[in-house]
């Protein structure tokens, strides 16, 4: 045997034995390796994360200890406060249980301002035509709309009493009026006793009404005959005659009793 020729082929047959194990591509100590470092860095995150703790808590702790001491008084304060305002709390409930009381009674008052208005209105068309007139600007103030309460309970008042005014006193004067039965407007001397009835007097034609309050409002009807008592009855009032009874046409009338009778079954 060619002994440099075996060694040779020994030669080449262990490097061809080395070669692929010097390129095998999966090292079995490579996981081990990995999982140390990961292990050695976890542990020394661990070690900082520790070693900040140790150095924080301390003032964690204190940061505590006063955020309690600090809630421990504002309790305190808190009740001292609920105490102070003890009496103040409960006179704020009773103003406003007071306040609610007042807005029911502002409500029911401007209901029954509301009624009154309506009544005042539908009184008008009786009322006697001098008052009607002179109550004009009053009533269309009262029938704008939105009128507040306050102005609705003035306006109201002020007709009530003109109403009353001249319910207490006879009232005379010269007036333009359109009586039923007669051609157009007529200038008429009108002598008024309060709201419950009037003459009325043509001088000229000689011819006398009364006036009083109807189911349909107000009414002149003729009075025949009457018109030199009607003209005596003027002149006395008027200082232009003495004085001295003058007999006149009346009628005693009391509609809200007739209403009454009427509706009772």
């Amino acid at each position: 045997m060619n002994l440099p020729r075996l060694l040779s082929c020994g030669g080449l047959l262990l490097a061809g034995l080395v070669a692929p194990a010097l390129h095998a591509d999966h090292d079995p100590l490579e996981p081990a390796e990995k999982a140390a470092g990961d292990w050695i860095k976890i542990r020394l995150e661990a070690t900082r994360l520790e070693s900040e703790w140790l150095t924080d808590r301390p003032l964690l702790e204190s940061t505590v200890e006063g955020l309690k001491q600090r809630a421990a008084t504002l309790e305190e304060k808190r009740d001292h406060l609920k105490a102070s305002t003890a009496r103040d709390r409960e006179e704020i409930d009773t103003m406003k249980a007071k306040n609610r009381a007042d807005a029911d009674d502002l409500r029911d008052v401007d209901s029954r301002l509301r009624a009154l208005s309506r009544g005042l209105i539908d009184l008008r068309p009786s009322l006697p035509p001098r008052l009607s007139e002179a109550l004009d600007l009053l009533y269309r103030s009262l029938g704008a709309p939105g009128i507040a309460t306050g102005a609705r309970m003035q306006i109201a008042m002020t007709m009530l009493n003109r109403c009353a005014q001249f319910n207490r006193t006879i009232t005379y004067g010269e007036e333009v009026l359109s009586i039923d039965g007669e051609n157009g407007q007529r200038s008429l001397e009108v002598i008024y006793w309060g709201l419950a009835h009037a003459y009325a007097l043509d001088s000229a034609a000689g011819k006398a009404w009364y006036g009083a309050p109807g189911p349909k409002g107000w009414r002149w009807e003729p009075l025949a005959g009457s018109a030199p008592a009607v003209a005596q009855l003027i002149a006395v009032y008027s200082d232009r005659a003495d004085p001295g009874f003058v007999p006149v046409p009346a009628r005693l009338e009391n509609p809200a009793a007739e209403t009454a009778s009427r509706a009772t079954p």
